[in-house]
């Protein structure tokens, strides 16, 4: 009998291969199943993620300079330790390379994974290269720290919390809307020039995301550890959905409180998408979507770049959107689906 791949999913597979394994080290506090596993070797608790990014799935040359593509490599590891409230320290990174890439190639990719070592203050320790039949992928280990009290995973929100994110929703995926497009055109007619109707900040939030290690430090500042936490890669309401589905409760978002970028909501409607849409379900937003507790509301209300988007709510109540319009509707996954 034959069971394909995407019959499971990502999270169905992780689940299926990881089901016979037992921990053997007393040290390992936490493995599959959260944002980064969690070590404790004494004091300080170790915090490791990561990620593949393998060309024609993760990324596209034809619009993803080479700099940007390392960058966003690292931004995007480190995006999960900061969505355990702890600090990454290293990196390690592991490239398959083809030979139509040169070396000078790869230095470029390399000045980017330098630039966010430097941005984000981590060390790169290591790594491995090795040839390809085709294409490049890139492999990169992040590294951190949190005492025991700091750290924050996704089974902690308790129904009566507050749910919020960070930042705006939806800019990245709109972004890879105008990206494809002009892709498209060029591949039709390579003379065209591309028009990408100076939409810097769209076009930002996909070709270099910022992981929200702000958002980390000013909960440090305020004294907040939210009592759980995720970082938006896969779009919101599937992202919600592991919080609920590992803190076994339900939630409630309100439409009116999803924050869009004014430029993410008027390329939305050129490409005849609903804005919301778009910010419920459109990946690679890399904001931090956590809980807090309703005593400390009152921390976050003046953060800058923090929204209240709803509440935590008895999980038989499901994972409901409330609409501007006040009827509620159920969420469902629709984001990014690896494969």
């Amino acid at each position: 009998m034959r069971t394909e791949i995407a019959s499971l999913g990502e999270f169905g597979l992780i689940d299926r291969l990881t089901a016979g394994f037992s921990r053997q080290n007393p040290s390992t506090l936490t493995a599959a199943g959260d944002d980064a596993a969690v070590l404790d070797h004494g004091g300080r608790k170790t915090v490791v993620s990561t990620d593949i990014l393998l060309e024609g799935i993760h990324f596209d040359l034809h619009y993803m300079p080479l700099k940007h593509l390392g960058y966003k490599s690292v931004a995007v590891n480190l995006s999960d330790i900061y969505a355990m409230n702890a600090r990454p320290e290293q990196i390690v990174v592991g490239i398959a390379v083809s030979n139509r890439f040169s070396v000078e190639a790869l230095d470029e990719l390399y000045a980017g994974i330098r630039l966010a070592c430097e941005n984000y203050g981590v060390d790169l320790v290591g790594g491995d290269t090795s040839a390809s039949n085709k294409g490049l992928l890139i492999s990169v280990t992040a590294i951190g720290t949190a005492t025991a009290e700091q750290l924050v995973y996704r089974h902690g929100a308790r129904p009566g919390d507050v749910l919020c994110v960070t930042g705006d929703l939806g800019g990245a995926y709109v972004g890879l809307q105008l990206l494809e497009r002009e892709k498209r055109l060029f591949l039709e007619n390579p003379d065209i020039r591309p028009d990408l109707e100076d939409q810097t900040y769209i076009l930002g939030r996909q070709l270099k995301p910022e992981a929200r290690k702000d958002i980390v430090e000013l909960f440090e500042q305020a004294r907040l550890v939210p009592t759980a936490m995720i970082d938006v890669s896969d779009g919101l309401t599937s992202d919600l959905l592991h919080l609920c589905k590992a803190s076994g409760v339900g939630a409630l978002v309100e439409e009116a409180l999803l924050p869009i970028h004014p430029d993410t909501y008027q390329q939305s409607l050129k490409f005849q998408v609903d804005p919301t849409t778009a910010a419920l379900h459109g990946g690679e937003d890399y904001e931090l979507l956590f809980t807090i507790a309703p005593g400390d509301v009152e921390k976050i209300r003046y953060m800058m770049d923090v929204k209240i988007i709803g509440e935590i709510v008895p999980a038989e109540d499901g994972v409901r959107l409330q609409s501007k319009g006040g009827n509620f509707y159920p969420l469902t996954a629709q984001g990014w689906a690896h494969f």
